[in-house]
């Protein structure tokens, strides 16, 4: 049986059609299955690069996309998303752990049809600081074939689709993420989170 965790032969082939991610340091690789470990619930399971179990969502309400949230392995709120409600658009603001009070940053799906390429924007949570863009997503998220850039337009993080040792494809359900040094590794499972949500 084909195993869903990465290895380090896995992990080190190239991206297609995304500009590789390159920064100082280690990037890790996390595999993302969406599926949670829970029966009966929809959510995700995200292991390491030697197969420990690094992150879950486990969504109890299958009709409920109002609130998600990223916890660690042990079941600790890490972040907690939340859909802006009463706004045009598709937005979403997400805070730390599971407060209701200052979000960390926000995310809006973007809409223009001129510029195909962007997915979405993030920026700072506060209202002084939501005109300015924290992240810009690029790609397909159908195809899990994501770039994550900065302000400076520095590639911290990607999506890419996953293929076993074998060569074998293991669908769209499951992918990598590669997070650089400088992008927060929870930050960076919660816009998987949000894109997924966005483009169902």
């Amino acid at each position: 049986m084909t195993k869903v965790y990465p290895n380090a032969t896995a992990a080190s082939s190239g991206s297609e059609g995304v500009k590789l991610c390159i920064g100082g340091g280690d990037p890790a690789v996390l595999t993302v299955w969406k599926k949670s470990l829970l029966f009966n619930c929809s959510g995700f399971t995200v292991f390491d690069g030697k197969g420990n179990l690094v992150f879950r969502v486990d969504n109890y309400v299958a009709g409920n996309k109002g609130e998600i949230v990223l916890m660690d392995a042990s079941g600790k709120p890490l972040l907690t998303i939340r859909r802006k409600r009463l706004s045009l658009g598709d937005n979403w603001l997400v805070y730390d752990g599971e407060t209701a009070a200052n979000p960390r940053f926000r995310m809006r799906k973007h809409l223009n049809l001129l510029s195909s390429k962007s997915l979405a924007r993030v920026s700072g949570g506060s209202s002084s600081s939501m005109r300015k863009a924290m992240y810009e997503i690029e790609g397909s998220y159908s195809q899990r074939c994501c770039a994550v850039y900065d302000e400076r337009r520095r590639c911290v993080a990607e999506i890419k689709r996953k293929e076993a040792v074998a060569g074998v494809a293991l669908g769209v359900d499951v992918f990598r993420l590669i997070v650089q040094p400088e992008m927060d590794t929870p930050v960076a499972m919660a816009l998987v989170i949000l894109l997924d949500q966005m483009f169902r």
